[in-house]
């Protein structure tokens, strides 16, 4: 249990933050749900700029769901290659969409449960989606919110899962989004 006066220190870097940066969004570029959840995929160990390179071709091959769940496999992880992990997303990509496809009429859905149970998505991509493509209020830790938040003290824990929590606990629902 933090202390009053930790609270209000960790109130007052929050309330920095926000005005420094207030509309904070992911550095991916995308068009669309869906462009955002296969950009968050491939970001996976990968900076945002490479990602940003790789999908500017991707996202003009492969357009709608189906194109990606009937990608042939070995085009795609040419494609994806310079983003790490390249056999590895690949195949959640086309998972994740061959699901998207059986379940959802080939949409992404608009509820962070359901996104979690996708291929390849864990919370922090289920977080990105659901905040930034459909304004459903969470938390994305990934590891530069896992290091800062240690650094600044306002969390003790390298669990994404325990600082999520703990930062839900301190912040308003509302500040959730833009906050990571």
């Amino acid at each position: 249990m933090k202390t009053k006066k930790e609270l209000t220190r960790i109130n007052q870097i929050f309330t920095l933050l926000k005005n420094e940066y207030p509309n904070t969004k992911p550095q991916l570029e995308y068009s669309n749900p869906l462009q955002l959840l296969i950009a968050t995929i491939l970001s996976a160990q990968c900076t945002d700029a490479r990602v940003n390179i790789v999908t500017k071709d991707l996202f003009k091959k492969y357009i709608s769901a189906e194109d990606f769940a009937n990608a042939n496999i070995l085009e795609l992880e040419k494609l994806i290659f310079s983003t790490g992990f390249y056999k590895q997303k690949a195949k959640s990509i086309k998972g994740c969409c061959s699901q998207l496809i059986e379940k959802y009429n080939g949409k992404v859905p608009q509820d962070f449960e359901l996104l979690t149970k996708l291929p390849g998505v864990g919370r922090k991509t289920a977080s990105v989606v659901a905040g930034h493509a459909f304004n459903i209020p969470a938390i994305a830790v990934d590891t530069h919110v896992n290091r800062i938040t240690n650094l600044l003290g306002i969390v003790d824990s390298k669990n994404p899962d325990k600082i999520e929590t703990e930062l839900k606990e301190l912040l308003p629902e509302e500040d959730w989004v833009n906050s990571t």
